[in-house]
């Protein structure tokens, strides 16, 4: 077993009226086989390019150099948000030795440590700049476009340190640039300023980016087996082949999901694995689910208004923040756990005070069984309290399962684009306040957004003391 998806308790037999019934599943299997016809032709003709991504050649991306100036480097510093951001962070928390940016250069096997700069707050951002030694420090500019205000922001205070400290040449060494291939500001700044630079492929969104040069340079120059990634992921692929939805894992899984939104009317969906590695990972999955499902229009034009809210949550340290709501609260929630089965360490409890009846039971058992017994504890106690929930199972968190979990998650993305009949692929939600932050920052061709902005903080209603 290298992953498993166990759905038991988000059926009738287990949680009641509250869970989904075998039929239900199955009732959906004619939109299924026009759903899988209709990706298998886009495929074909190269319209989903991230279907393929398993299989690319990576030479190139192996070969990025870990150097600055002869030296070798000790942190790499991905200048992205978004898309552009969440893989990297997801990949370098599963893959690479817990706390490896505090760990010594042994502990790290020489390897640089990875930092991922996802927001333009100015104390943190300066303050990340402040910590390191620029000198053998190589960042990472991501942008498709380049037209994006918050990455771009991050290069320019970046870039402009560096000349200052290092001269051009010292720039150049010290930064490298992913973007799209062809054209856009990014693309325009690379070809002058003389950069190193790696493609976003045509076609493949920053959501959709992970398995790119986006999270693969990163993830690479930081010491993540990117090639392990790969293989989980083509492996996946072929398990997705199936057009039958009990035979599919990705297929399973989104029409869970979207079955549990749409008919148990849960529209909150909780994804909280037993493992702090896979805590990012949960993060880049909401924005994948959130992002590419959550739209006004439907296919043909008309209102559609869906997708259940992902929220990422943490087990065993969620249990005493937020399953007392899970339990007792509303009942608009459906909970996707995921558990290793294997940790690489045990984490052995000593014996001791044995005669302490609530503390001396733990000795001779370990942190690993432990964390497995509150997970199964979890699952259980939600069932027989009504409240549906799925487990996805995985040997361990290596690159592999991740890459299988990765690209499971995003096949069921566009499988539920198809159940929920929206485009799964862009993001018009989005760009409007993207529009009244380039008004507000000054940009040109953005006046009647700034009017807007303006005309809607005279209506605010403040509170002043």
């Amino acid at each position: 077993m290298t992953l498993e998806i166990d759905y038991s308790n988000a059926m009738l037999d287990n949680v009641g009226e509250m869970g989904l019934k075998l039929s239900d599943i199955k009732d959906l299997q004619g939109r299924a086989g026009e759903i899988h016809q209709d990706l298998t032709r886009r495929r074909k003709e190269g319209k989903l390019p991230f279907y393929d991504l398993p299989y690319q050649n990576i030479t190139r991306i192996m070969k990025v150099s870990c150097k600055c100036e002869d030296q070798p480097i000790e942190n790499v510093v991905v200048l992205g948000i978004g898309g552009s951001a969440l893989g990297a962070r997801a990949l370098a928390k599963a893959l690479l030795p817990p706390y490896h940016e505090v760990g010594d250069a042994a502990y790290r096997a020489g390897l640089p440590r990875l930092f991922v700069a996802d927001n333009v707050d100015p104390d943190y951002f300066t303050g990340l700049l402040s910590v390191l030694d620029l000198g053998r420090t190589r960042f990472v500019a991501i942008s498709k476009s380049g037209g994006t205000a918050e990455v771009m922001s991050q290069f320019l205070i970046a870039r402009d340190k560096l000349i200052r400290k290092f001269g051009e040449e010292g720039y150049r060494q010290r930064m490298v640039a992913i973007t799209d291939q062809e054209k856009g500001y990014l693309r325009d700044i690379v070809q002058r300023d003389g950069l190193e630079s790696y493609p976003v492929p045509p076609g493949v969104g920053g959501r959709f980016s992970v398995m790119t040069p986006v999270g693969l340079i990163p993830a690479y120059m930081a010491g993540v087996d990117v090639v392990a990634l790969l293989r989980g992921a083509a492996n996946m692929d072929k398990a997705c082949s199936e057009p039958d939805i009990l035979a599919n894992p990705a297929y399973l899984l989104a029409a869970i999901l979207y079955l549990a939104d749409v008919k148990l009317k849960r529209n909150v969906l909780v994804m909280m694995p037993y493992a702090s590695s896979l805590l990012e990972f949960a993060e880049w999955f909401q924005q994948l689910w959130a992002e590419s499902l959550g739209k006004a229009i439907d296919l043909n034009g008309g209102p559609a208004n869906v997708c259940a809210t992902p929220v990422r949550s943490l087990g065993a340290t969620d249990q005493h923040s937020q399953l007392q709501l899970y339990m007792e609260g509303p009942r608009d929630k459906l909970i996707v756990f995921i558990k290793p089965n294997e940790f690489i360490e045990r984490g052995t409890i000593p014996e001791a005070f044995g005669d302490v009846e609530g503390v001396g039971y733990l000795g001779g058992h370990s942190l690993s069984e432990l964390i497995r017994a509150e997970a199964k504890a979890s699952e259980t106690a939600l069932a027989k309290a009504g409240r549906p929930n799925i487990r996805l199972d995985v040997t361990r968190v290596d690159g592999d399962n991740l890459g299988r979990l990765m690209y499971m998650c995003e096949v069921a993305t566009l499988f539920a684009g198809g159940l929920y009949n929206v485009n799964p692929l862009d993001q018009p939600g989005v760009e409007m306040g993207k529009k009244f932050a380039f008004s507000m920052m000054g940009r040109k061709g953005y006046d009647a957004e700034k009017t807007e902005v303006e005309e809607w903080d005279k209506k605010k209603v403040k509170y002043i003391l």
